[in-house]
């Protein structure tokens, strides 16, 4: 009676007779000729492993200077990034301040226009000769235009009298017409 042989691999079984023993043998001698064509490299095991190890070394050397450049090279990016930006924006802060004062400039000279304009039409008022007239006073960064009638030539001179009076006027532009009454 034949003598089978059950192995347990894995959970799986396999059952092997006498017969499939020479079978294996064949295999084994097959691998091991195999690797009979490898080349020789005269290294034991402990070799081997101190060379992986010493390989390996040098690859986490080359990755950490590769890391270590990439990191300085993202940290020189950074800094002129931040140089850039902080240039930016002194420069935007300039650009208001300039806007800003030359806002500020105008709304004053556009005061100023007001104020000459309001204290050159109210001192017209008080003259009797010209109060009576309807008289355009119009000013323009500093420079007055007087549009209108007046009953007389020394009434119309009177009137560019008054207007040059005043702080802040530049020039007089009369354009009154004399009108009799």
């Amino acid at each position: 009676m034949k003598k089978n042989v059950l192995h347990y691999r894995a959970g799986k079984s396999c059952l092997l007779g006498r017969a499939s023993l020479p079978l294996l043998a064949s295999l084994s001698l097959a691998f091991a000729m195999s690797a009979c064509n490898k080349p020789e490299d005269n290294q034991t095991v402990g070799q081997k492993i101190d060379s992986a190890i010493a390989r390996t070394g040098q690859a986490v050397e080359q990755a950490k200077e590769k890391s270590e450049k990439s990191g300085e090279q993202a940290k020189v990016k950074t800094e002129e990034t931040f140089a850039k930006a902080g240039e930016a924006l002194k420069n935007a802060t300039q650009n208001a301040e300039s806007s800003a004062k030359v806002a500020a400039g105008k709304a004053i000279e556009k005061m100023d226009d007001m104020a000459i304009t309001t204290a050159i039409s109210a001192e017209l008022a008080k003259d009797p000769d010209l109060s009576v007239l309807k008289i355009n006073v119009d000013t323009k960064d500093g420079a007055v235009t007087l549009n209108g009638s007046a009953p007389t030539e020394a009434a119309r001179e009177r009137a560019s009298a008054v207007a040059k009076t005043f702080s802040g006027v530049q020039s007089v532009n009369n354009k009154l017409v004399v009108k009799a009454s």
